[in-house]
């Protein structure tokens, strides 16, 4: 009898400490990233970690791996997954390694011309995405953004044409955008992010397509020293966690990390977007020449993005996604918000 009520108590206790968490014990929280370490996207994810591991309480120990140490984004959604990572911060790249759909945001090229714009198309289509990212396992924590793409070439670039006897980076899981820029007479270059200055260095690639904070602070510029100034597409993102993770957390833990997040996410959308013309300039003061295509060359890159756009439906973006972006984006142009 006694046996009996010692097991009743032990299961109960057991109950009870899993209530809180396993995370109290000895597993550590671990997040995964490419961005560079002491970066603002970096720094805001240590907040959050901080926040997290006060509320969790116990032992709970939070880990971040800036830098790509862990992989290039589709890496890190497969570390997810098998349970190597419990969250990352990633751009459209690794997102859309777990939903498709959410390519919408940054493969329309030339589609919105200012972050007005991209937010009301997020904000609109948010609660739907978040839905298929939890049908997939993943709770969606924040969503941020680091700017505009541009293009940064050894060479002067003023055109579309200009580039066709350049080669391009292109992220080395995104085998279908490589097929449309080849079917368009450009020659795209697969690598992963690590691998970018050394391809620029040693002339294996031309053009990196980037944000003006990336190209400062992985130095490319100083080896791909001309930028186009075109906001080719925003580079949006999202911090998500498995729906493991957060299921193995104390209610505690999950309310700070979602305050945090969401708090992180306003301050990168914000930072991200002041940092972009501070970039530009520090970089312009190492050497950095920005070249401004005129009215004609403008038309020619408007003339390229209605080129891709029947491409991209139904290839890069699924038709559904790629018309709702469309009806929300002139909805706003509208007025009809």
């Amino acid at each position: 009898m006694l046996i009996r009520v010692f097991r009743t108590l032990t299961f109960a206790l057991a109950c009870l400490l899993t209530s809180q968490g396993v995370f109290a014990a000895d597993k550590p929280f671990r997040i995964g990233t490419l961005a560079p370490k002491n970066s603002l996207y970096h720094r805001q994810l240590l907040e959050v970690g901080e926040a997290w591991r006060a509320a969790q309480g116990g032992n709970a120990k939070y880990v971040v791996f800036p830098d790509g140490s862990q992989g290039g984004e589709a890496e890190l959604a497969r570390r997810m997954r098998i349970g190597q990572l419990q969250g990352a911060l990633l751009s459209v790249v690794g997102l859309n390694e777990i939903e498709p759909s959410i390519s919408a945001l940054q493969s329309m090229p030339l589609l919105f011309k200012n972050w007005e714009e991209v937010d009301y198309v997020r904000e609109k289509m948010r609660p739907a995405m978040e839905k298929k990212f939890l049908d997939k396992g993943f709770i969606v924590l924040a969503w941020g953004d680091a700017g505009w793409v541009r293009f940064f070439s050894k060479e002067p670039v003023f055109r579309p044409d200009d580039f066709k006897k350049m080669k391009f980076f292109s992220f080395s899981g995104e085998s279908e955008q490589q097929e449309i820029m080849k079917s368009l007479g450009y020659t795209p270059v697969p690598l992963e992010t690590a691998d970018i200055l050394p391809a620029v260095q040693t002339g294996m690639i031309n053009v990196v397509p980037s944000t003006p904070y990336f190209a400062l602070a992985t130095q490319v510029f100083n080896t791909a020293p001309n930028m186009l100034e075109i906001n080719w597409a925003p580079v949006v993102g999202a911090l998500v966690v498995t729906q493991k993770a957060w299921d193995d957390m104390s209610p505690a833990g999950q309310q700070a990390l979602k305050s945090a997040g969401e708090k992180a996410g306003a301050q990168i959308r914000n930072k991200a977007r002041q940092e972009v013309e501070e970039a530009v300039e520090a970089m312009k003061k190492r050497g950095l020449v920005v070249n401004k295509p005129n009215t004609e060359q403008l038309r020619e890159w408007t003339d390229l993005a209605e080129k891709l756009y029947p491409r991209i439906r139904g290839n890069l973006v699924p038709a559904e996604t790629f018309d709702e972006v469309f009806k929300h984006l002139k909805a706003y142009r509208s007025g009809k918000k």
